[in-house]
């Protein structure tokens, strides 16, 4: 005997609704194009978008990001330490909304890509005509497969340092550790909170 309509019907989701989450961040490339690489990797199941504000001061991106949180259930912000002078502003104000989380870098972005390569608390510095973020581009270009790198460049930097990816997420919690224990964020990085996150969203979240 055929099945009715009805027994085709499906019943409850086992899983809780998956959150909105936005990801704005401070450029439109390093940060940007390696953010949306590996939402793909991780197949998030949730409508993480990864979005340029038009405002490259860290006061402006988090107050985009409290403006977004009206279409958003959590906004994160990632940005730099480097020398924007609104940084500490930023940090206060993302205090004072509970959905916006500050992903910072010290100096810059590309220390967690630095961290794929071993464990470093050496402080980086500006010198002569370059910033604190300029040599860790430089510390960086000086890693195996690296030489060539570029922001913003063709190559995909999240399926070159994939291989390295687990090693990284291992070793910058342990730099930040010791960065919040001694009271000097340079360098460190809060990377590897988002990239957790992006796994967590990733898998069907059981109710």
């Amino acid at each position: 005997m055929g099945r009715s309509v009805n027994s085709f019907a499906r019943g409850p989701s086992r899983y809780r609704p998956q959150p909105t989450v936005l990801v704005l961040c401070e450029d439109s490339k390093s940060s940007k194009n390696y953010l949306e690489d590996a939402k793909l990797h991780f197949r998030c199941h949730v409508d993480v978008k990864i979005a340029h504000c038009g405002n490259t001061d860290p006061i402006g991106i988090v107050r985009e990001a409290i403006h977004q949180l009206k279409s958003f259930d959590l906004v994160f912000c990632v940005i730099d330490r480097d020398t924007h002078e609104s940084f500490d502003e930023a940090i206060a104000l993302a205090k004072t909304a509970p959905k916006v989380t500050i992903i910072s870098s010290y100096p810059c972005f590309e220390f967690w890509y630095f961290l794929h390569f071993g464990y470093n608390r050496k402080p980086f510095a500006a010198a002569g005509n370059k910033s604190a973020g300029d040599h860790v581009v430089i510390a960086l270009q000086a890693c195996e497969g690296m030489s060539k790198y570029a922001k913003g460049g063709e190559k995909s930097v999240f399926g070159m340092l994939l291989p390295r990816l687990d090693n990284a997420r291992q070793v910058a919690p342990r730099v930040l550790d010791h960065a919040l224990r001694e009271g000097n964020l340079n360098p460190s990085t809060q990377v590897h909170i988002l990239i957790d996150c992006f796994e967590q969203l990733g898998a069907p979240q059981p109710k």
